[in-house]
């Protein structure tokens, strides 16, 4: 057999999934694929029909990866090995590249590179070149220089072959890791070679230096594409690197360094490179740590163990460190645990300082953290946010409102608003985001009312009250409930999970969104189950007054209808963090020639959506209001609403009035981006369309479409709007504001 595969599995089937499906797209016809599985482990149906020759040896639960992998060698048939974890996967054809270049010159090992990346195989694939530039994380290499390694050994007049291995070397040990490299079954063989298996977390060092010492022949393909994919889920679905069990890998890592450097000759170009990725650990993490650990075994035996470890770096390397890193090891060595804090302090001091002149708002948040946290509270300040300080709206605004109108002076508002605002009504002092009086209000404030998550370097006070309002009811799965997150944020479930804890409330609109957001957001806090508040206006006695004027203000032809198309974003289209692309797929030049006798349309997309859509040419028959603070008060003065997967089509439903459901894009939305946590085909309140000519169809038979939707918008109506009876502002001030 030409090939064993090697697979080492316990948990989480949805990632092997996609390791199997790109193993049976390697172009392979001589293999077998040896799933190690716990026993515990699940293995369905699914798993067991991939066409990958797969071969399932169960084992006793609680083996680690080390004992697994020593497991598939015993079992292997094939003249190559080739291990890859459960959670990875390969790029097409990669097997195939390996074993071609290896049997051209009867290599001992072959390598492939590694890209890391946070999604699942069809994500990634789906993304191109430059959505992975800009988000999967690269085949980086973490040498303290990589240049040192290469300059040293020309220097000292190393023949062109030695250098030559010297960088294939480097190249194929990048993160001392076993994966994506295809290794002869008959090296391992000859040398009697398995994994350490004292080692939970650092097993692939001792193999993979074992290997390159023993190898006479190894190259590098680049066409040989391994994915490392990282758990986006750290808090449910933890990798064994996000085990956070830092006590135990201290003590192994030093162990597997010291194992390592015992089995090499000390001055081998491997000996070099291990030596400058403990040099690495112990200037960019392990220094760091003494300063801020609250284990003083940091400052006492680790740094004992330390010292001891760095006696034996290779003098030349420390030769080419940074002054402060010099500093810092030699002051190790000398066992001057004072010195090295004083060190660390400053360079620390340093970086900050750069920070801050960089970015102003770097000494805004150093004021928060160190002086203005420190500050007394103002028992009765509230501090209002939506939507970054983007706008005057949604619910915040309307909590607000009722506040200042029933409790007049007893309390002072504090709101975060962007860009230049009429002054608020009740007295309501506006700031600016991320300003020194942002973080001051920060650090002094009550109450907080937000509908977005808090920034992520504020820590609520015990005494303080943080109400969150969130803002819709979900229709797209949010946070823990998202298998993928394909927005730009990809690590926004632990930071989800750590600044949940700080909500003392979350508002649910209705029993649907209550019991998603205790899933969803793992909250297990106050559930304010009253409605939402920014809904109270759309059950207010005076609505049509109200609409009446907003027409008037914005220019909107009062003989004629109005139709609201209200898009959201699309996770994988954006120009980075929390900007998203938009392009506009309704032909607006179709609608208007076909329903401008009695129609003009309202544009609102979401506060995401950084492009700015051209209605040149269509200023009679297209408004922009992207840019009104308050999309409920555009509900008021909108016939008919049009949208997508934005939760905005809850909230109008309270209006009783027509919705269409533009989804030209459902099926990567829903199967790709996103998911649903309703049947979009059958649970909605009115038709999926996916042209511009279905829209204006749908739109001239609007009496048609009412009677057919009448039953499902009703049953739609008391799922989701039952609660709303505009008195949801009352309820949560009764409950929070006590």
């Amino acid at each position: 057999m030409k090939l064993s595969i090697i697979i080492p599995y316990d948990r989480y089937e949805q990632y092997l999934y996609d390791c199997l499906e790109s193993i049976s797209e390697q172009n392979l016809d001589d293999f077998e694929t040896l799933l190690i599985a716990s026993k515990s482990a699940k293995i369905d149906q699914q798993i067991q029909e991939y066409p990958v020759n797969l071969k399932i040896i169960t084992v006793e639960d609680g083996l680690n990866v080390a004992k697994k992998r020593n497991i598939g060698l015993e079992n292997a048939c094939g003249e190559y090995i080739y291990f890859i974890d459960w959670d990875d996967y390969l790029m097409p054809g990669s097997l195939n590249t390996l074993l071609t270049r290896a049997s051209q010159d009867n290599l001992d090992l072959v390598a492939g590179i590694r890209k890391v990346t946070w999604f699942k195989k069809k994500v990634f694939e789906t993304m191109g070149d430059e959505k992975n530039n800009e988000l999967n994380l690269k085949d980086k290499d973490h040498d303290l220089d990589n240049k040192f390694l290469e300059k040293e050994y020309n220097e000292d007049n190393y023949s062109e072959y030695a250098t030559d291995i010297l960088i294939r070397t480097r190249h194929a040990i990048r993160n001392i890791s076993v994966l994506n490299i295809l290794i002869k079954a008959q090296l391992i063989k000859e040398h009697q070679l398995r994994f350490n298996e004292d080692f939970n977390y650092y097993c692939d060092a001792p193999f993979v230096v074992q290997l390159l010492n023993f190898a006479r022949s190894f190259d590098r393909v680049d066409q040989a594409i391994y994915v490392k994919r990282k758990h986006n889920d750290p808090i449910n679905n933890p990798a064994l690197s996000q085990i956070k069990d830092s006590e135990n890998k201290f003590d192994e890592f030093i162990a597997a360094y010291r194992y390592c450097a015992a089995i090499i000759p000390p001055e081998s170009y491997i000996r070099y490179y291990l030596d400058s990725k403990m040099l690495r650990y112990y200037t960019k993490f392990f220094a760091r740590k003494i300063r801020r650990s609250k284990n003083d075994l940091w400052r006492t035996e680790r740094f004992e163990v330390m010292s001891e470890v760095l006696k034996n770096i290779q003098p030349r390397l420390l030769s080419r460190c940074s002054r402060y890193s010099k500093k810092i090891v030699n002051a190790c060595i000398n066992k001057d645990l004072a010195t090295v804090k004083r060190a660390v302090n400053r360079h620390l001091a340093k970086i900050k300082f750069k920070k801050i002149l960089k970015n102003k708002n770097e000494m805004n948040k150093y004021l928060y953290q160190h002086k203005y946290i420190n500050k007394p509270i103002k028992e009765n300040l509230i501090m209002f946010e939506t939507f970054m300080g983007k706008s005057y709206a949604d619910s915040p605004k309307y909590i607000y409102e009722y506040l200042g109108k029933n409790y007049p002076g007893k309390y002072e508002f504090v709101w975060v608003l962007n860009d230049p605002h009429e002054k608020l009504p009740y007295g309501g002092k506006i700031v600016k985001r991320f300003t020194r009086e942002y973080a001051y209000y920060l650090g002094v404030s009550k109450y907080f009312v937000f509908n977005i998550r808090q920034p992520l370097w504020f820590r609520k006070r015990e005494e303080q009250v943080f109400l969150e309002t969130w803002h819709g009811t979900p229709l797209k799965r949010l946070a823990f409930d998202q298998e993928e997150v394909t927005a730009a944020s990809p690590t926004y479930k632990a930071q989800f999970y750590r600044q949940k804890k700080e909500w003392d409330y979350l508002i649910a609109p209705n029993k649907f969104s209550s019991d998603i957001f205790k899933s969803c957001f793992m909250y297990d806090g106050n559930m304010l189950e009253t409605g939402y508040p920014r809904n109270d206006l759309l059950s207010a006695s005076n609505r049509d007054e109200i609409a009446l004027n907003l027409k008037k203000k914005l220019g909107i032809p009062l003989d004629k209808k109005t139709i609201l198309y209200a898009p959201t974003w699309r996770d994988d289209e954006y120009y980075g963090n929390g900007r998203y692309k938009f392009k506009l797929k309704l032909d607006l030049d179709l609608l208007k020639k076909e329903l401008g006798d009695q129609y003009v349309v309202l544009l609102r997309t979401h506060h995401y959506i950084a492009d700015n859509l051209d209605v040149t040419g269509l200023e009679d028959f297209a408004f922009n209001l992207s840019k009104y603070d308050d999309i409920t008060e555009i509900y008021l003065i909108s016939d008919i609403c049009i949208t997508d997967y934005s939760s905005v089509f809850f909230d109008y439903a309270n209006l009783k009035r027509p919705l269409l459901f533009y989804t030209y894009d459902l099926d990567k939305y829903r199967d790709v981006l996103r998911g649903f946590y309703i049947d979009m085909e059958t649970e909605l309140p009115g038709p999926l369309v996916f042209s511009s000519e279905e829209v204006v169809d749908k739109i001239k038979n609007i009496d048609q479409l009412n009677a057919d939707y009448q039953e499902k918008y009703q049953q739609f109506y008391q799922r989701f709007c039952s609660w709303e009876d505009g008195n949801a502002s009352k309820r949560v001030v009764e409950e929070v504001f006590k």
